[in-house]
This record gives C-alpha cells, sequence and structure tokens, in this order.
C-alpha cells in the first residue's frame, strides 16, 4: 500500500530528527517519528505533540527528561514558533507562516492533493453484486457507495487499483422469475423500467411459491425449476432464450444506477461464465488427490483450521457459491496478480470467505494471505429488515427519485424563475448524490445503517447535504469578496484561535485520509469532513471578512477560505459526492 503523509508532518519529522540527534548524537528515522506524531488537547498545550517514550531506553532516561531536554536545547528553525516539554511529550507551536506555505498555498493551487501513482501490481477490488432479475434497493447502495469510495481513496493514495464486479445471473432466483414470466404473470411487458418491473416479477414469484408449499403443485413446481435452470445451463431452450433478455433489462437497470453514481468497472465477471468451469476446476482438483470425497460430497477438510469441512461439490454434482468464487479467485490471479485481492460482501458471508480463501491457499492456487473479504454491516429501515423476496423494499430509482422531489421542494423551491430549470434539476440530483453517498459512508462498516430520508436530507446536521452546503456557502463568499488564488497573502497576520484551529485541521487533510485508507474504512473521509464544515463555520461566526479593514489580514482570511473549499472539494470527490457552486 503506497504511503502517503501530508508535506508539514513530513518536515516537521524531519526537523525532530536533526534536533535529537543534536541535543543526543543519536540518528533516529523520520518514519518512526511520522508514526508517532499525533494531536494536542487543546491549543494552549500545542498543535502537534511528539511522545518520547522509544528513546527512553537508548538514551537510559525518563521520558520527560527527554522531552524536558530537547524543548531547552531546541534551536530556531522556519516551523516553530514554541517547544515545550509536557511529561513524556514534546509539544509543536508552528508559525501561522508555515501552515501557509506548507498547507493553505498548496491546498489552493491544488498541488497539495497530486500524488504520484504507484507502479506497483494492483489491488484488485470486487465490489457491488447485485443479481439479475431482482430489483436493486437502499440496500445495495451500501456496497457500491464504500467500494466506490474505496477505490478512489486507494487512487488518492497513488495506488494501483483495478475494480470489479460478480454479477448473480444464474440460480435458483433466475428461474423463479423465469417461472412466473411464463406460467403465471398476466402483466403486459412494459415499454420502460424493465428492469425494475423484473423484480416485482420475482417478488411475485417467490410469494407465489411460498403459497404454493404443501400443496399438490409443489412437486410440479419444483420439476419446472429444474428444467428452466437446466435449460440456461446447456444454453439451449425457449427459457435460455428468456433469461438472455431477461438479464439484459436487469443489465439496462445495473447501468442507468451505476451511471447515476459515476461508476464503472475495469472487469465485469458474471456467475454464469464461471458456473461450468468451476465445477470442472473442482473434479479436476479431485482428481489429483487435492479433494476428498464425504457423503457423496466433494470438497476439502478445513478442521485444523476450525473452519470445518469446505464443500464444493453436492452430491448431486452441482456446484455451490464457494465453486464459483474458488473459480473466480483463480481467474484474478491469473489475469492481474494483485497485491491484494479485496472482496467487498456484508458479513453474513465472513464464514464462506474464510473457506474459500483458506482453501484457495491449501489447494496451491495462490496466496490467501492477499486475500481479504472486506465486511459490512446491513441496511434497515425504521421498521426493520428489508428482504427482496418479500418485496418490501425502496428500489434505488424511487429513492433517487424522492430525494430529488424532495430537495427541489424544501430547499429549491424559492430559486424557482431565478435559476434554469436545468441547474435546479442537476444541484437536486447532485443533493441527493450527497445524502446518500454521505449516509451510506458515514457509519463504521461494521454498524448497522438505519435509513431515514429526512435525516440524510438535513443541512445542519451530520449529513452530506450539510457539507455540500458549507462548499457552496464558502464559493458564494468568495465570488463576493473577489478572492485570488495567485496572490500570496502574509500568513502570519492568521494568529487568531479559530484560524490556528482551521489551519490545524487543513494541515491533517493527507494523513486522515491515509489512516482511512489504512483501516479500509471510508467512515474516515466523513467525520474528516464534517468536523472540518463544523471548524469553518466556527471560523466565520468569529473571524469577519467582510468589515476588515487591514487589505492584507483579509487576503490572509480569503486564503484560508479558499484553501477550505478545495479541501472540502476534494474529500467530497473521495467519497464520489459533487460539489454544487451554490445550494
Amino acid at each position: 500500500m503506497n504511503t502517503l503523509q501530508d508535506p508539514l508532518r513530513n518536515q516537521v519529522a524531519q526537523v525532530i530528527a536533526k534536533q535529537i540527534e543534536s541535543a543526543f548524537q543519536i540518528e533516529v528515522s523520520t518514519d518512526s517519528i511520522l508514526s508517532d506524531l499525533g494531536p494536542v488537547p487543546n491549543l494552549q498545550m500545542g498543535h502537534m505533540a511528539f511522545p518520547c517514550f522509544k528513546l527512553a531506553k537508548p538514551l537510559g532516561q525518563n521520558p520527560k527528561a527527554i522531552a524536558d531536554q530537547l524543548a531547552a536545547q531546541w534551536s530556531d528553525d522556519s516551523l516553530t514558533s514554541k517547544v515545550r516539554g509536557v511529561g513524556p511529550y514534546l509539544n509543536f507551536f508552528f508559525k501561522p507562516k508555515f501552515w501557509g506555505e506548507t498547507v493553505l498555498h498548496p491546498m489552493v493551487d491544488k498541488s497539495y492533493f497530486k500524488i504520484e501513482l504507484s507502479t506497483e501490481k494492483p489491488f484488485l477490488i470486487e465490489y457491488s453484486q447485485p443479481n439479475t432479475h431482482k430489483e436493486l434497493h437502499v440496500g445495495h447502495m451500501r456496497n457500491l457507495c464504500f467500494g466506490h469510495s474505496l477505490i478512489l481513496l486507494f487512487q488518492y493514495c497513488g495506488n494501483n487499483v483495478v475494480s470489479c464486479t460478480f454479477p448473480g445471473d444464474v440460480g435458483t432466483h433466475v428461474a423463479k422469475c423465469l417461472w412466473y414470466l411464463k406460467f403465471h404473470n398476466n402483466e403486459p411487458i412494459p415499454d420502460v423500467e424493465k428492469g425494475q418491473w423484473l423484480g416485482r416479477m420475482y417478488s411475485a414469484a417467490h410469494n407465489k411459491l411460498e403459497d404454493e408449499k404443501g400443496t399438490d403443485k409443489e412437486d410440479f413446481n419444483r420439476q419446472q425449476l429444474t428444467e428452466i435452470l437446466r435449460q440456461i445451463e446447456q444454453k439451449e431452450g425457449e427459457f435460455f432464450d428468456l433469461w438472455g433478455e431477461t438479464r439484459q433489462w436487469s443489465l439496462d437497470l445495473m447501468e442507468t444506477i451505476y451511471a447515476w453514481a459515476g461508476v464503472t468497472f475495469d472487469k465485469w465477471y458474471w456467475e454464469s461464465d464461471v458456473d461450468s468451469e468451476s465445477v470442472k476446476l473442482v473434479k479436476s482438483l479431485y482428481d489429483e488427490g487435492k479433494l476428498v470425497e464425504d457423503q457423496g460430497a466433494i470438497g476439502i477438510n478445513l478442521e485444523d483450521e476450525k473452519l470445518g469441512f469446505c464443500m464444493f461439490l453436492k452430491s448431486d454434482g452441482n456446484g455451490l457459491y464457494s465453486t464459483k468464487d474458488l473459480e473466480l479467485a483463480r481467474r484474478k490471479f491469473a489475469e492481474f496478480d494483485p497485491q491484494e485481492n479485496i472482496v467487498i460482501v456484508d458479513m453474513r458471508q465472513e464464514l464462506h470467505f474464510k473457506q474459500v480463501f483458506t482453501a484457495f491457499g491449501k489447494l496451491g492456487l495462490g496466496d490467501p494471505e492477499k486475500c481479504k473479504h472486506l465486511k459490512y454491516n446491513f441496511v434497515e429501515l425504521p421498521d426493520g429488515a428489508m428482504s427482496s423476496r418479500k418485496g418490501n423494499i425502496i428500489p434505488i430509482t424511487d429513492l433517487i427519485e424522492s430525494m430529488k422531489e424532495a430537495v427541489k421542494t424544501d430547499y429549491l423551491a424559492r430559486y424557482q424563475g431565478e435559476w434554469s430549470s436545468e441547474e435546479i434539476d442537476k444541484t437536486a440530483n447532485d443533493v441527493a448524490q450527497g445524502a446518500i453517498k454521505y449516509g451510506m459512508n458515514r457509519m463504521d462498516s461494521n454498524k448497522k445503517i438505519v435509513f431515514d430520508m429526512k435525516e440524510w436530507l438535513r443541512l445542519d446536521g451530520e449529513s452530506g447535504p450539510y457539507i455540500q452546503y458549507s462548499h457552496a456557502r464558502i464559493n458564494s463568499l468568495l465570488k463576493k469578496f473577489g478572492a485570488d488564488s495567485k496572490t500570496n497573502p502574509n500568513w502570519d497576520l492568521l494568529t487568531h484561535e479559530r484560524e490556528t484551529e482551521l489551519m490545524i485541521h487543513l494541515s491533517q487533510f493527507n494523513h486522515a485520509m491515509f489512516k482511512s485508507l489504512e483501516a479500509y474504512k471510508t467512515s474516515g473521509i466523513c467525520t474528516y469532513l464534517y468536523d472540518l464544515a463544523k471548524l469553518f463555520n466556527s471560523f466565520y461566526q468569529s473571524c469577519p471578512i467582510g468589515k476588515i479593514e487591514d487589505a492584507n489580514l483579509k487576503a490572509a482570511r480569503l486564503g484560508l477560505v479558499a484553501a477550505t473549499r478545495t479541501a472540502l472539494a476534494e474529500g467530497l470527490g473521495l467519497l464520489g459526492i459533487p460539489a454544487p457552486e451554490r445550494m
């Protein structure tokens, strides 16, 4: 994983290393110092702290004495205005000019955000694996938004990434849908939104099959489903033709959603492509003596790893999800040889992927240490869990339209006649993206999300629209006061406590992004942006701009405002969220 630190921390680490060498005649690596640099509880204590614990053993002194000696012997530098020993910590106060030249100006001209791309092997990230013949709903958006943001974060930090998806286009759910279409549907096929309609047919099919369980129709229904699956597998017959036609309807719906979300994939894998080949792989592994038979089923014993028996072929000779995922992993490594194969799937599949990836290694197909299941928790409605089978879902397309209409009614109606209808539509769409994508990434991936459209659209709470509104407000300020990114303000004038707080937080942008990536948690991006927006609003209340008579102070504050705008826009971009010019 490509390392990334903000420029200010790099310079601080280099200065500390030189000061330690000067005071104690020992060398300390800047990397070890970088990993230890941390925040200070409040501005009165400092702007950044370096703990001296690791120096205690080589120097034979207690950390407090080391911190005090370093502070006492600290020589003048271009970074700090004051250095203090506070217990075992060395606390730094930085000059405003240092903030300005190292962080603010590079943010304004955007050079701060330009990271060199690694040429190392790619990270392969698989996400958004929807089933065809089902309707995409709110719950699917967590995987989509999480995966997309993670890819953007990997790329921002300079990593080579290949994105892929693995939709489920074969299986019992497909057979159920085609069965209902052929034998029980009385509705005409719509001319538009066929994918959405197909999802409703699947729900109707599931409910009808459930109703007929235990009746004299059950065996006949099962025979029909078996025949449908046989034709699809054999790639012949009327149901295979119907499968191809309806599969395209689902693909059209997926492409519509992905286009709205700004998502593209470098590689599409399909269950139908690996279905028969995965069975062949397992049979060849069995012939080689690498798999065993247990009560007619073929698999691998993982008892030593406390993972039980991983089955790859059932006693009837059919494969399972584990069979397909084994073949999929083999294909990924053969095609891309990734640094890491990351699969984003919900937490219900934790045991499944532990078994598959362990077997992948034991069977000699690849390195299991390079395989990672990135799990996440579910999205629920306020009244409970969603289910495509039962039909109690909020379709994504309905959600998007509902959000856009709510934005137009609640926030943009006052601009009717002033803004063009095209700008109103675009802004409503941008804010809907902000609400959905921020809401899906805000929570730690291990925590459940309860979807609440009203809360997600708030302009005064922890939401995407609040961050977007802060950006639009800043943009309005800069247009009003005529900020010029080419000027070089006198940063030394930024001495107000609110200004310092904002500069400190801005300086942590790259570090916060890298720490988020290191933990595979896009929620860290949301936390950073929310805190940034709050700090800006606090700064603006305490540090007026329009009424300042000192032109130099005004220019410096406008530079700070411009840097904040760019940081907000860049951070929103890492969530796949647009930054509207006005709201």
